[in-house]
């Protein structure tokens, strides 16, 4: 999973979720816009499931800087796919994050009273905003994904889909206790505990 872009480290300009905010030249209340589709760099989310590495994400986001350093406010969204907990099958769906981070100027007293991991840096002009997508996404995505909400899950017993088993599919279960005796009764031998009994 990605880390968060520390400072003094580079962010790689081709990433997707790399902005250039020298446009906006430190000028509180200059603003840009980004309205654009972008595959997603890495797999987002958790381990059942995610958003795939190179998945379409529709961006749609706000850039502003402010005396501090720069706000990013806005929404993304995009496929994910995985695993349903019940079943085991294919699960897909979509999400919609919402956005609203601070990225702060290098020697603003922003930076200085905070640590990397509570706010973002602006670094060489530009900001990251792929561990903020990440941390979204990771609280927004449920736990126990479900293939559909009335999912019937596994059969506990041969494990078979019962969502395409057949109608009314289950097993005869004997009480562990009574087992014996029920091997007793099938084998018809007449050994059972009444047998000798008038």
């Amino acid at each position: 999973m990605p880390t968060p872009q520390r400072a003094g480290q580079h962010p790689d300009p081709r990433s997707p979720l790399v902005f250039d905010v020298s446009r906006l030249g430190r000028r509180p209340g200059s603003m840009m816009e980004v309205h654009e589709t972008v595959p997603s760099p890495s797999r987002i989310g958790l381990d059942l499931l995610a958003i795939e590495r190179g998945a379409d994400m529709d961006l749609d986001l706000r850039l502003e800087s402010v005396s501090e350093g720069v706000l990013v406010s806005g929404t993304v969204h995009a496929p994910t796919s995985g695993e349903c907990s019940r079943c085991l099958g294919p699960a897909a769906g979509d999400i919609e994050i919402v956005l609203t981070e601070l990225f702060a100027y290098p020697d603003s007293a922003t930076e200085s009273t905070t640590e990397e991991d509570e706010v973002g840096r602006v670094i060489d002009q530009t900001v990251n905003i792929e561990q903020a997508v990440v941390d979204a996404v990771g609280l927004a995505l449920p736990f126990a994904p479900l293939c559909s909400d009335d999912c019937p899950g596994l059969c506990p017993d041969c494990g078979v889909a019962l969502a395409t088993a057949e109608p009314g599919h289950q097993h005869d279960k004997i009480d562990p206790r009574w087992a014996k005796l029920a091997g007793m009764l099938d084998e018809g031998d007449g050994s059972g505990p009444e047998a000798g009994r008038s």
